[in-house]
């Protein structure tokens, strides 16, 4: 690639939400996509369960919201949720025409329907799945759809330093024109300019020691926006997901919660069912109450895991529903259609992000953010099952209907000063940066996980402004490499989880404090807003 290159569109990650924008954008437009690693390695990859959706006659659309806005514990935004949850069949057959094969089942007649399964918090059937491997189905199509694309530029290994933004060159108003990249192949800063930018870099579950998300689960796109000047909210409601296979040489490998639907149960060390105690939808209870549940269990006891057990159904049906989850387990000498599996709670989605509107757009004028970096009040305190990839699809339509209608009036593009790295050296302490990046996972998880204190999340403040003064030291000295991009970003992100949980003295949803365990909806039922400049 160039040193500089110019784009009508510049999406900075490869999922779901950024592959889908690019489709739409590119009838029209020049577009350039980036992914940080390979191209299909990120969250929609490994999404298992599906796409919430109605799609039966006996579901409806005011059913799907009432259990969105009773999951989301009193934060969610109808009007929001309202609008998505309606833009839910047409995203299916969005996606079906792109090649994404769902599995189906026979009708009463004899003719195939798309199969649906129930995943907790819903109240009915409703996620449309390609067997349990959905998001790989989806990213696979996405992919090949892209490839295909004479107007769309796809560069893996291409990671972003930062936002290019006309308040930084000295410009009023401020806009963002683009972002600095570094070429992991060359190894090599390329400056990229583009009249309109969009972050879809996904989730920042790296910053927890365990946690279903790959590695690329950095926090970039936030932490690039805060840095720009972006407002985010929320960012105390991480979702830890309640089933993940608990087994030392099993990386972060997550047990899609459609074999609860189908009936897996959770049981104590020694087979006793325990999730009646804490909710009367027991296995399919929301996730925060699921997790917490489990939690609670393991420290009771003592124990590493719980079990999540699915054979009562026969093994053809494990088999046939389940092939990706009974192939992994087998990997591991576990055959899940004759014995439970050991499963522990991990971090899986954070709630919060970049605001946005409905169409993505952020504060920042020329900077839309999309899918799980963004805000947009779907999900309030408590994100439900499969409504994530939902979200992805229908934003991005959104945000490319958005992009088109306000092409005509951007402004030209400013020059852009290429990267300076002519004051830093190669980095001599490369060490330095793998110890903090496990400090900070570690302390996030002591102290900022399912269960919190104040106490616990002051002690997490004062450590991680430690951390962001050596890295930012070691930022300002050395040059850029993918580890410490990832790293400040990640240390940015934990901070604003950290400040955003001390702002709420209260539990709701998937913050949890035990200074504070009752609902307080007189004070806080309320999105936690953080702004530039507020250092509270």
């Amino acid at each position: 690639m160039p040193h500089q290159r110019d784009y009508d569109v510049l999406i900075i990650g490869s999922g779901a939400a950024g592959l889908s924008l690019a489709l739409h954008l590119a009838t029209r437009y020049r577009v350039c996509v980036l992914a940080k690693a390979a191209v299909t390695e990120g969250a929609t990859y490994y999404a298992q369960g599906g796409i919430s959706a109605v799609m039966d006659q006996a579901d409806s659309i005011e059913s799907h919201v009432d259990d969105t806005l009773r999951a989301g514990a009193g934060l969610c935004h109808p009007t929001v949720v309202e609008a998505i949850v309606k833009r839910g069949r047409e995203q299916v057959d969005w996606l079906t025409a792109q090649g994404v094969p769902f599995t189906t089942t026979a009708a009463d007649d004899g003719t195939p329907t798309i199969h649906l399964t129930q995943e907790g918090g819903h109240s009915r059937r409703r996620v449309v799945h390609a067997a349990d491997a959905t998001g790989r189905a989806v990213e696979d199509a996405l992919h090949r759809r892209v490839l295909e694309h004479p107007r769309i530029e796809l560069f893996a290994r291409h990671i972003a330093i930062d936002l290019i933004t006309t308040g930084k060159l000295g410009g009023i108003p401020d806009r963002c024109v683009g972002a600095y990249v570094l070429d992991r192949t060359a190894n090599e800063v390329v400056t990229i300019r583009a009249k309109w930018t969009v972050l879809a870099t996904g989730g920042a579950g790296k910053v927890y020691l365990y946690t279903s998300n790959p590695d690329v689960a950095t926090g970039d796109g936030i932490a690039m926006a805060w840095r720009a000047g972006c407002t985010v909210a929320n960012m105390e409601f991480v979702q830890f997901h309640p089933t993940c296979l608990y087994h030392p040489h099993a990386k972060s490998f997550l047990l899609t919660e459609a074999l609860r639907g189908e009936g897996g149960r959770l049981l104590l060390p020694n087979g006793e069912p325990f999730m009646q105690r804490f909710d009367a939808r027991e296995e399919l209870a929301p996730r925060d109450i699921v997790a917490r549940a489990i939690d609670y269990e393991m420290k009771r006891l003592g124990s590493d895991f719980v079990y999540l057990d699915i054979t009562d159904k026969p093994a053809d049906f494990i088999r046939s529903h389940f092939p990706t989850v009974y192939s992994k387990c087998l990997e591991f000498g576990l055959d899940i259609t004759a014995q439970p599996i050991p499963v522990v709670p991990a971090a899986h989605y954070l709630c919060g992000g970049v605001i946005t509107d409905i169409n993505g757009r952020t504060s920042l004028p020329g900077l839309f953010a999309i899918g799980e970096t963004a805000c947009t009040g779907l999900h309030g305190a408590n994100r439900m099952a499969s409504n994530s990839l939902l979200e992805c699809l229908v934003t991005a339509k959104s945000a490319a209907a958005c992009i088109e209608a306000e092409f005509g009036a951007v402004p030209a593009l400013p020059d852009v000063p290429p990267w300076d790295d002519s004051l830093v050296t190669d980095a001599d302490e490369e060490i330095v940066v793998a110890h903090n990046w496990d400090e900070l996972r570690r302390f996030m998880w002591d102290y900022v996980g399912i269960v919190r204190t104040t106490k616990r999340l002051e002690r997490a403040r004062r450590r991680v402004h430690l951390l962001r003064g050596e890295i930012s030291d070691f930022y300002a000295n050395f040059r850029v490499t993918g580890d410490l991009i990832e790293l400040r970003n990640l240390v940015q992100v934990a901070e604003l989880i950290i400040r955003s949980a001390l702002k709420r003295k209260e539990s709701r949803g998937l913050h949890f404090t035990l200074d504070y365990p009752d609902l307080d909806d007189k004070n806080y039922a309320r999105d936690t807003v953080l702004r530039a400049g507020d250092f509270s």
